[in-house]
Parts: structure tokens; C-alpha cells; sequence
């Protein structure tokens, strides 16, 4: 039997005590040990304690000289601190546990969640895309996420600047799950900490990485699997050529998950992605009935939701910030001035001179009816 069947098509049995869910996470904990090997050891040994006890011997046979296995205190620590954050455990094979990364053969086998567990039951759509979307992108995904939520779907996404924060904000109400490179309790960016407070209420927090552990580059594509792994669907909202985005994606047709894309303006590098995308067959979304239309038929879910509400975009601080926040806003595709001021949330007396200079500058240009774009 290879590995990948025994990771996929034979799960282990899930902790039942106290004293094995320590186990478990001093096992998934110890150097070298990642979810195939955990899977494997528990198959070969029967149990993360028999597993631990074996490791050692395994390392030296290997030749790593001087392995020690995860300390016991590591553990103590880590559960201390879940604790203080009102963090559950969520096993491989409990009910809790998302049915959807059960046929994901490099789940990880624990994740931590701050939130409503109940979240996982219902079907996820995940939605991600550039840190620095444009204002169309914004937009795009706030209207996508908000329906989405209103046919009774969980939102999943990053919690990224961008396209992942106006999906989440859109679906915060209705539910979305936030899955982080980091500890579950670390809060990345720091500007989303009451967008990460609020998604408790009728969502989930998730984390594959120990409570504490400030997210590194690595743990980003790591955390992707996890978002497609989720979902039936991936959406790809803006994305560069050579974006997370894109890792996503193909993580997404992996695993067997539809994968669906907005496209964009020809000459704007943030949607070359998702023109990609397209042109190689995903389903081209326009709407989100386009993305209800491409999954499998089944029930949809009934739930009712509150209106949820709008991104929050605090005015820029200084004239070149402002500057920045304008052309990151715009692209090719012109939009009406009085919409930008909305996205940036500041006022057109603020907005104005900025919108002078730069045009002076020729950086963006008017076009006709009050639009404006990046100069081509």
C-alpha cells in the first residue's frame, strides 16, 4: 500500500482522551514529521504514543544523529496558550473535523479554530486575489462574496489585504472562514483585527500551524492547500501571473476542485492571471450564479443572512499615500470618480487635487462621461 492510500483512503482513528490528543500534537509537533509522515506513523505503529517511542530509533536508522522528539512541555505551552485564546482542537476523523480535506491527501490532521465549528457543515466557496486589487476587483468580490452568503455558501479565504479582506467583510455576517499561514491567535495583517474578531461571531478562524507561530513566507502556500482543500470551488478574483493566487488554483485542480476566474483588462497585470486561468479552461465568472451553475447539483442551503456590511477603507494619511492608494485603485479599465472616492472612503475635496496632479503627471487620464483609468 503506498503512502498517498494511506494517507487518503485509510484514515487513522481519532484521539479519544485527553492524554492522545497530547500525543497527537507532540507527534505532528516533532522535527521531520509532517501530515504524510504522521499518517504513516500512526499506520505502522497503531498510535502516536508507539510512534513516538519509535521515532527515535527511526531517525538514527535514517542517519540523523541526536533526534529528539517533541518535548512534553512544547505541548504544555501550546495548550496553555490555546486555552487562553478560546481555541478548540479539531482531530482527523471527529465530527468537528472538515469533511471536505478528508479526501485531501496532505491535510493536516490537526487544525486549531476560534469560532463557530458549525461553519464546516455547510458548503465553501473560496474566493482569493491580489493583495493590491484594483477597485473594480474590490468590488467584484464584495458583490460575489455577499451573494454567495445569501444562497446559504461559507466564504473561504486568506484574511490578505484585498481581494481576501472584501470577500471575508462582504460574507462576515452571512459566515466565512478565514484559514491563516499563522497561529490561529495571530492576527495577520494587524489592520484586520476587527475583521478577524468579527468572523468569530458566525464564522471560523482556522490554523494547521502551533498557537503563537508568527506567519513566515513558507507557510503561505501551505495555508493555500488548506483554503482549496475546503471548498468546493476556488474563484480567483484578480491575480498577477506569479501570485499565491495561482497556487491556490492549481492546489484547487488537485484536489478536484472546480476552479473558476474573473477576467480582467488585457493591459492590467493583476487580472494576467486570471486571463491565464480562462484561457487554459476555467469557467469564466461574470456573476454568482455563473459559479453556483459550474458546482455539482445538490441542496442548496437555506439559510437566511443579515446584510453584510461594506469594506472599510480609512482615508489616506498623507497627499503621497494618497497617491498610492489612487493608482493601486485604478486600472485600465476606467471607473466613475465618484465610485473611487467611495472605495477609498475619502472626500472629494481630498480627492481632487490628487486626482490633478497625477493626471498632470500623466499617470491616469479622464475619459468621457467622468471616468477615470491608468494612463496605457
Amino acid at each position: 500500500m503506498t503512502e498517498e492510500q494511506l494517507s487518503s483512503n485509510h484514515p487513522p482513528l481519532p484521539p479519544t482522551t485527553e492524554e492522545d490528543r497530547f500525543s497527537w500534537l507532540r507527534l505532528l509537533r516533532s522535527r521531520k514529521v509532517g501530515p504524510a509522515t504522521f499518517r504513516r506513523l500512526l499506520h505502522e505503529h497503531g498510535s502516536a504514543q508507539n510512534a513516538l517511542a519509535a521515532l527515535p530509533e527511526m531517525a538514527r536508522a535514517a542517519g540523523i544523529e541526536g533526534y529528539e522528539i517533541c518535548p512534553p512541555g512544547v505541548i504544555e505551552v501550546e495548550l496553555k496558550a490555546a486555552k487562553a485564546a478560546n481555541a478548540q482542537l479539531l482531530c482527523l476523523g471527529t465530527a468537528d473535523f472538515p469533511k471536505a480535506l478528508l479526501d485531501v491527501s496532505d491535510a493536516p490532521p490537526l487544525l486549531w479554530a476560534i469560532g463557530d465549528t458549525s461553519a464546516l457543515k455547510r458548503p465553501a466557496i473560496a474566493m482569493v486575489g491580489a493583495r493590491n486589487c484594483s477597485s473594480l476587483g474590490a468590488r467584484m468580490a464584495r458583490g460575489l462574496a455577499k451573494e454567495l452568503g445569501e444562497r446559504g455558501y461559507i466564504v473561504v479565504s486568506g484574511l490578505a489585504r484585498g481581494i481576501d479582506t472584501a470577500a471575508h467583510l462582504a460574507a462576515v455576517d452571512s459566515g466565512t472562514v478565514a484559514v491563516m499561514a499563522g497561529g490561529v491567535d495571530v492576527i495577520y495583517p494587524a489592520e484586520n483585527t476587527d475583521l478577524a474578531r468579527n468572523i468569530e461571531k458566525a464564522g471560523l478562524r482556522l490554523s494547521e500551524q502551533p498557537i503563537g507561530v508568527t506567519p513566515q513566507a513558507r507557510h503561505f502556500p501551505r495555508r493555500n492547500r488548506i483554503i482549496s482543500g475546503l471548498a468546493q470551488a476556488v474563484v480567483v478574483v484578480e491575480a498577477a501571473a506569479k501570485s499565491g493566487s495561482l497556487i491556490t488554483a492549481r492546489d484547487a485542480l488537485d484536489q478536484g476542485r472546480e476552479v473558476l476566474a474573473v477576467p480582467g483588462h488585457p493591459f492590467d497585470a493583476r487580472a494576467a492571471g486570471c486571463n491565464l486561468l480562462i484561457r487554459d479552461g476555467a469557467t469564466l465568472v461574470r456573476s454568482a450564479e455563473d459559479i453556483i451553475d459550474a458546482l455539482p447539483q445538490q441542496q442548496e442551503s437555506e439559510r437566511q443572512t443579515a446584510v453584510p456590511s461594506e469594506i472599510d477603507v480609512q482615508p489616506a494619511a498623507t497627499p503621497a499615500a494618497l497617491h498610492r492608494e489612487i493608482l493601486t485603485r485604478l486600472g485600465p479599465s476606467p471607473i466613475a470618480e465618484d465610485q473611487l472616492i467611495r472605495d477609498i472612503a475619502a472626500t472629494a475635496g481630498e480627492i481632487g487635487p490628487a486626482l490633478v496632479d497625477l493626471e498632470l503627471d500623466g499617470r491616469i487620464q479622464r475619459q468621457p462621461g467622468g471616468l477615470l483609468s491608468l494612463t496605457a
